[in-house]
């Protein structure tokens, strides 16, 4: 399991360029992403911007950012779950309330997203290696879970949620170059 969790960290090396031109590679890769579940150019598109625009605010890789909704919903603005995670970015309403968004509002439910991913990260940013695969396991899990275990908990959904995520990030991140 370590030796998955450090093949997943080593993965997710981030490197967040301003550059102008990767921007629009950016854009291209997430819009092209998003576009495999749904059709309406002008959704795909504010879908598009809207991660860019919370991954920016929370610095936050927009890949990563991007595989973890993609793992969430599929980009489904009006996905709710079994347990009751609403929007895109499936929000629990007890997380929502905490961190002050309104989880049924599109935008306000992916800010909030990014901001919750970008609390994990800083959770577990001391945990060297393992800090993203921690943070996304605790965006999953709870960040609870990953104290009480001692890492990422013995949770089948867990364990399944980190492969995704990293299998997604790995192909979108294919694409940059």
């Amino acid at each position: 399991m370590k030796i998955c969790l450090l093949l997943f960290t080593l993965l997710i090396v981030v490197n967040i360029s301003t550059d102008k031109a990767q921007a629009a590679d950016y854009y291209s890769i997430i819009y092209n992403e998003v576009s495999q579940y749904n059709s309406d150019p002008v959704q795909i598109d504010w879908t598009t911007n809207a991660i860019l625009y919370a991954s920016t605010t929370y610095q936050i890789d927009p890949l990563l950012y991007t595989s973890l909704l993609e793992q969430e919903s599929h980009f489904n603005i009006n996905a709710v779950s079994p347990v009751g995670a609403i929007g895109m970015a499936q929000l629990m309403p007890d997380t929502a309330q905490a961190i002050g968004v309104n989880p049924y509002n599109p935008l306000e439910n992916i800010i909030g997203g990014a901001s919750y991913l970008r609390t994990q990260l800083d959770n577990f940013s001391g945990y060297g290696m393992y800090a993203t695969t921690y943070a996304v396991a605790a965006y999953n899990a709870g960040p609870q879970a990953i104290i009480d275990s001692g890492g990422v908990p013995p949770y089948e959904e867990t364990i399944n949620y980190i492969y995704s995520i990293s299998d997604i990030f790995n192909r979108l991140n294919s694409y940059r170059y």
